[in-house]
């Protein structure tokens, strides 16, 4: 299994940038200014760097029965149980397709309490690079005509000429919420 580690200590001195970027960027507040850049229905997204732990290849996922559709099964990596999400159907779009690009981003998440960081999985179609974004780049989050809920939006952010969504990596894997869709799922299943 092929990996690209990225400085897990970085991962530790996280910046919370999610939904209060635009009250950040107004005060002038720290930012992440590296995200890593990937694809999803060739749609570019990206989160800050700060929160992944490595990148490896899409393999030997072990699937799990009742769980919701994003959660697309579990995989060992070193010793450790680590869940994967499908952020295709965690937007509520279809299952991502597997294709030669399609890998797992390993990303840390602050747990419930806030106190603890989560280890998931994200499964995306094809990871890009990883890009420097200056602040005054960004700007705040719409509050419509996106494809994916607004509160899973850090802000838009411009790279290389282009539009990218940065997402608030942090609503977006809140593990509260996957575990309400999982007794969801469990429930619809015991009917």
């Amino acid at each position: 299994m092929h990996t690209a580690a990225i400085s897990s200590g970085l991962a530790q001195q996280a910046v919370t940038y999610g939904s209060s970027a635009l009250v950040a960027l107004q005060g002038s507040a720290d930012l992440p200014s590296q995200f890593l850049t990937f694809l999803l229905n060739d749609e570019p997204y990206a989160i800050g760097i700060l929160h992944i732990k490595e990148i490896i290849e899409y393999g030997n996922l072990a699937a799990v029965p009742m769980m919701p559709p994003c959660v697309r099964g579990v995989i060992n990596l070193r010793g450790a149980v680590v869940p994967v999400v499908d952020l295709s159907a965690r937007f509520g779009r279809a299952a991502s397709v597997i294709g030669k690009r399609s890998c797992i981003v390993i990303v840390e998440v602050d747990s419930e309490d806030g106190q603890t960081k989560q280890v998931l999985g994200m499964l995306v179609d094809a990871v890009n690079a990883v890009v420097e974004i200056a602040s005054d780049e960004i700007e705040a989050a719409p509050s419509f005509g996106t494809r994916i809920r607004p509160d899973f939006i850090a802000g838009i952010g411009k790279s290389r000429g282009k539009f990218v969504i940065l997402l608030d990596i942090n609503r977006v894997l809140a593990s509260e919420e996957i575990i309400e869709l999982t007794r969801g799922s469990v429930a619809s299943h015991l009917r």
